[in-house]
């Protein structure tokens, strides 16, 4: 089972996997395009997370993560545990091309475009300033930007909006 990865998954992926090879996902690209009421924000103060938008000609390049052979299952309600919080995210197992010319099938957390969390297209300022003040269960919001953005570089995924975003966040005291 394969796993594609794309924010928090590159740095905390919190299941155990036996291999983490560079990877495309066609058809979608990285956008912070989900208000975050749980992990990164509240109901009263939502904060921003990534989710993979469709896009015709889009392209996400993250890590697929091959689970740990016994570990299938417990992966899998994990994932969906947190991943499905609020069912804005949809499940799919998409292809996907390793960087080492392979083809795997990978499990996929795309966002609902329909979905009330769904706010594609939102200025890269007005989503600085939001991420700047966000808070959730699993901690400030500026930290899942920082750590997301700081991943991406080291495995030579250049992201420039992630890397404006973090700059811009950086300015306002983030």
């Amino acid at each position: 089972m394969w796993v594609f990865g794309y924010g928090s998954l590159l740095w905390d992926p919190g299941f155990p996997f036996e291999a983490k090879v560079l990877a495309r996902l066609d058809g979608y690209h990285r956008s912070f395009c989900m208000s975050s009421i749980h992990h990164r924000g509240t109901p009263e103060k939502p904060g921003l997370v990534l989710a993979l938008d469709a896009a015709e000609g889009a392209h996400c390049d993250g890590l697929a993560l091959k689970v740990e052979a016994g570990h299938e299952e417990p992966t899998l309600e994990y994932l969906r545990e947190r991943e499905l919080v609020s069912s804005a995210y949809m499940e799919r197992r998409l292809p996907v091309a390793l960087a080492d010319g392979r083809k795997v099938e990978a499990l996929v957390y795309v966002i609902d475009p329909d979905h009330v969390q769904y706010c594609g297209g939102m200025p890269l300022e007005e989503q600085a300033r939001i991420i700047h003040g966000a808070v959730g269960g699993r901690g400030p919001n500026p930290d899942y930007l920082h750590n997301t953005t700081a991943h991406l570089e080291e495995l030579g995924i250049g992201d420039p909006d992630l890397l404006w975003l973090s700059q811009r966040v950086r300015a306002l005291g983030g």
